[in-house]
């Protein structure tokens, strides 16, 4: 059984209401996010994993943007065990400039968007990483793999707090 609250912050953690910062306090808490500003949407058609030519990247922005979350997590104390994120470059850059972990990549947490036919197998696996760990992860992934593990949007520049979904759906 899940027990973890998950803590969404999708774009800027300054706009974080208080009480979503203090959900992170509770035992068991981790958080998740979407990466950091990639200008466009979904990936061309070539996408190769491990290959950022072939996939949309952070924009400048957004390389500072992820490095401004890091900090803000830092600020007001939050330390993470480890960043699980997904393959896909604007991910693992993202984890990478927040500097809060060492980075492990997850292919569960590799976005869907282009082909929704392994939602349900990627939710399935991204919920038994997450289930039961002993460490405090940060996850960086994909707002449809947010949407998937969570059952909940959160609108861009908006955060929410909300429990990990038992299973696809």
């Amino acid at each position: 059984m899940l027990k973890h609250l998950i803590f969404l912050i999708l774009m800027l953690p300054g706009i974080a209401l208080a009480n979503d910062w203090d959900a992170l306090e509770s035992p068991g808490a981790f958080a998740i996010m979407r990466h950091a500003l990639a200008p466009g949407t979904g990936d061309p058609a070539n996408l190769t994993v491990g290959d950022c030519s072939t996939q949309r990247n952070l924009s400048q922005q957004g390389r500072d943007q992820a490095s401004r979350i890091g900090q803000a997590f830092l600020d007001r104390g939050h330390a993470f065990d480890v960043v699980l994120t997904s393959q896909w470059c604007r991910c693992r850059d993202t984890a990478d400039l927040l500097s809060l972990g060492p980075v492990q990549e997850v292919p569960a947490f590799n976005s869907f968007f282009q082909d929704f036919s392994t939602r349900d197998s990627q939710t399935a696996e991204a919920l038994t990483v997450l289930a039961d760990r002993t460490d405090r992860p940060f996850i960086v992934t994909h707002q449809v793999n947010i949407r998937a593990v969570t059952g909940q949007t959160t609108p861009i520049r908006r955060s929410a707090c909300g429990a990990p979904r038992r299973g696809p759906s």
